[in-house]
């Protein structure tokens, strides 16, 4: 999510405005008051189905990096990191920038983890060492103006390019877009076709909610030798609820205030774009005194469909975190739905807690970006989460390291 430092009357931007101390009494009052009514953090899933639909997943942290504010790269100021994805060729990962083109034009970085192997059963972070900056362009060959791009999400495919998502902005008319950009030149190869239910209407009665649009995809490893001849299958979710499916807050007959209903598009990547399916994703309830909470990232962690997605939220005791792992089996096609209000029918995709962040008991910044890399010597995979510093000297750049092991 970018932090917009234009007024918007319709939303307070995510953690900016209360980390400079600007929430009024009158907010942290009603806040109170909703908060008394949540008495649990847990999912809450209609219909949730047994746990044997999910793998056995371990989840254990190695460590933390932090990225100096005023760091550098080519001229460009690192920031904004808002989404990652690995390339296990290179042994690199890639991270999008959410600058709307305020600090450099829209941009992703090539990063490198330095580890510490010596004993293989306790693998150290070392660094993070970011090396280069790659600028997006347009058609045209240039690089995107300021304000028109909100680049959220970045996943790799096995042809040398990265599909890239931005939110656009609402408030000006810029629809958001899922495009393929190649990977060295940062030029953009095509567009993929964005559902006319996810664009703005004049009237606001559709459409993504401003600055909570496109801010999760990934690609399926389902196809990604080059060799392989299968089509890519990509995944993208929204940050939180379109303007027909969001709902007036209010606490459920089990005491707790429902999470947002977001959208989830499956893709066929192949001569040509197709989506195969749509899905209702339900946020989990708000964690205590949370202000913004949503679905900032997602990532596929098999072949047989099933997922690590990430929920962050903001609020009176600061940044939360929790990873869950889901599955679209059984859920329910809502490609012809128009509104999700008052739908009691819809199975969502299935989620289960895989790890509170919370547990670790050190400070979490606002984490946006996540992905599994390289393998370790135990076999086990890395999993590495970023946070969105917002370019704010309040806020970090955080790195978080993890051991992540599947069965």
């Amino acid at each position: 999510m970018t932090l917009d430092r234009s007024p918007d009357p319709q939303r307070k931007k995510f953690g900016s405005w209360i980390l400079a101390g600007t929430v009024s009494l009158r907010a942290l009052l009603c806040l109170v008051g909703i908060a008394i009514f949540l008495t649990s953090c847990s999912p809450a899933i209609p219909g949730e189905v047994s746990s044997r639909i999910f793998n056995k997943l371990s989840i254990e942290y190695i460590g933390a990096y932090e990225v100096p504010n005023d760091f550098q790269v080519k001229n460009t100021r690192v920031g904004g990191l808002s989404g990652l994805t690995y390339d296990r060729q290179r042994d690199r990962f890639y991270a999008i920038s959410d600058d709307r083109g305020e600090q450099a034009p829209a941009r992703f970085y090539t990063l490198k983890l330095n580890l510490d192997k010596t004993n293989p059963q306790q693998v150290k972070l070392q660094q993070v060492d970011i090396t280069d900056v790659t600028l997006l362009k347009n058609s045209s060959g240039e690089t995107y103006p300021r304000g028109e791009t909100d680049t959220e999400a970045i996943a790799l495919t096995p042809q040398s390019s990265v599909f890239i998502s931005s939110e656009g902005d609402r408030n000006k008319n810029i629809p958001p877009f899922i495009n393929e950009f190649d990977l060295k030149t940062g030029k953009v190869k095509q567009a993929l076709p964005i559902p006319q239910r996810y664009l703005p209407d004049p009237e606001g009665k559709r459409g993504v909610q401003n600055n909570l649009a496109f801010e999760g995809i990934t690609l399926s490893p389902t196809g990604t030798l080059p060799a392989s001849g299968e089509a890519l299958r990509l995944f993208a979710a929204t940050e939180s609820a379109l303007m027909q499916d969001k709902e007036v807050a209010k606490v459920g007959n089990n005491g707790k205030i429902p999470g947002a209903k977001n959208r989830w598009l499956h893709y066929l990547i192949s001569d040509r774009a197709e989506i195969i399916s749509e899905h209702l994703y339900q946020l989990d309830s708000p964690p205590l005194g949370a202000i913004e909470h949503g679905l900032p990232e997602i990532q596929s962690i098999d072949t047989s469909g099933h997922f690590l997605t990430l929920e962050r939220s903001f609020g009176l005791f600061g940044f939360r975190a929790k990873l869950f792992q889901t599955t679209m089996a059984g859920a329910t096609d809502t490609s012809k739905i128009t509104s999700f209000k008052g739908n009691t029918t819809i199975q969502p995709i299935q989620k289960q807690l895989a790890f509170d962040l919370q547990q670790l008991n050190i400070y979490i910044d606002n984490l946006e970006g996540m992905a599994l890399g390289s393998r370790l010597p135990d076999g086990s995979q890395t999993l590495l989460l970023v946070s969105d510093n917002n370019f704010s000297s309040r806020q970090i750049t955080q790195f978080l390291l993890f051991k992540f092991k599947q069965g």
